[in-house]
């Protein structure tokens, strides 16, 4: 498998991807706990089946020292005792920011207020924003088919 384009050397395409990447500087840069983007990013990245995305980032948490327990049991959180409550709540306002269509109300006032009980206002921004972001790159890359497999963690910064 390979891509149908290359993202970067494609003038169009690589000035889209500049800006999303810095967007996504703003949530680096904030206080959403960096273990909780990760998780966001890879649940995203496997409810819209992005393996460009699954490979980056399963492969950068576990370099940042995320256990390989917890990366294998993202899919299944509901299920598990490993992630903290307020990763929980993360992961659900993840999936259903994610999955807008399969729910006509989009995020419940349950799900919202949940997060907020354990992310300040900045927080939650963040969180909003990295769910967004993940989601567009996740796009972009199931559209070109951007296949997995030979990410180096921090090879793109």
């Amino acid at each position: 498998m390979s891509a149908r384009m290359n993202m970067f050397d494609n003038p169009v395409a690589a000035k889209v991807w500049k800006h999303i990447i810095a967007a996504n500087k703003a949530i680096t840069d904030s206080s959403l706990p960096p273990a909780t983007q990760e998780l966001v990013k890879i649940r995203a990245s496997q409810i819209n089946g992005c393996g460009g995305c699954l490979d980056m980032h399963t492969k950068d948490a576990a370099a940042a020292g995320e256990t390989a327990l917890r990366l294998n049991l993202v899919a299944a959180w509901r299920e598990t005792t490993v992630f903290t409550e307020a990763e929980r709540a993360a992961l659900e306002l993840t999936e259903q920011g994610t999955r807008l269509a399969d729910a006509a109300g989009g995020v419940t006032d349950e799900v919202w207020a949940n997060a907020a009980k354990h992310y300040d206002e900045d927080q939650l921004a963040a969180l909003v924003g990295q769910i967004a972001i993940i989601n567009a790159f996740n796009r972009g890359n199931v559209i070109n088919r951007q296949p997995g497999g030979s990410y180096q963690p921090g090879q793109l910064g």
